[in-house]
């Protein structure tokens, strides 16, 4: 495992909590957006602020990490494409594992078999980036709106049906054209 560089603003140090399980400490912090934070049509905008409000605890298995992450949202409505913007607060929630040592305390190499293994704590530094990530990108919508009612673009010329919501176009089943002629036999 590589290390954590503690200059990214999402790595805390967790050094203070001292391996004590029961100790705590708050922590309240404003951070860039990384790149690459949403889905197709909805995203967090890199480098959009991100506000931190934390709660670190230390139990026996690692430090639990407990707050919320508000932040802006930038979306194109999935009907219209015209833009959508809000202000969304996330739960966050994420056990970091004390790394396994040996009798020694001597950190030693573990195989987990299991299918989501926890984060692990690196030279008493957790990475929030992936948990961030997870809370976000799995909450988001989809397929954003603009509004419930959008009517969305006309499937013929794109035109926007809020603008003119009678907007229609003359069109002629090709199945039927062979009766219009009847109807009309000056058309051919």
């Amino acid at each position: 495992m590589t290390g954590l560089d503690p200059r990214k603003p999402l790595v805390i140090d967790v050094r203070t909590l001292q391996r004590r399980p029961g100790s705590m400490t708050t922590l309240t912090r404003r951070v860039p957006a990384p790149a690459g934070l949403g889905v197709a049509m909805a995203r967090v905008p890199e480098g959009s602020p991100i506000d931190l409000d934390l709660r670190l605890e230390s139990v026996l298995e690692g430090v639990l990490v407990t707050g919320s992450a508000d932040l802006q949202i930038s979306a194109e409505c999935s009907r219209c494409l015209d833009p959508v913007g809000w202000h969304e607060e996330f739960d966050l929630t994420e056990l970091f594992r004390y790394p396994p040592t040996d009798a020694h305390g001597a950190v030693v190499e573990e195989e987990d078999e299991s299918d989501d293994p926890l984060p692990e704590l690196q030279d008493d530094l957790i990475d929030l980036e992936p948990t961030l990530r997870d809370a976000v990108v799995l909450d988001l919508p989809l397929a954003p709106l603009c509004s419930e009612d959008c009517l969305g673009l006309c499937s013929e010329c794109g035109a926007r049906l809020e603008d003119d919501p009678q907007h229609a176009h003359e069109t002629t089943d090709p199945r039927w054209a062979a009766l219009a002629a009847l109807a009309d036999p000056d058309a051919t």
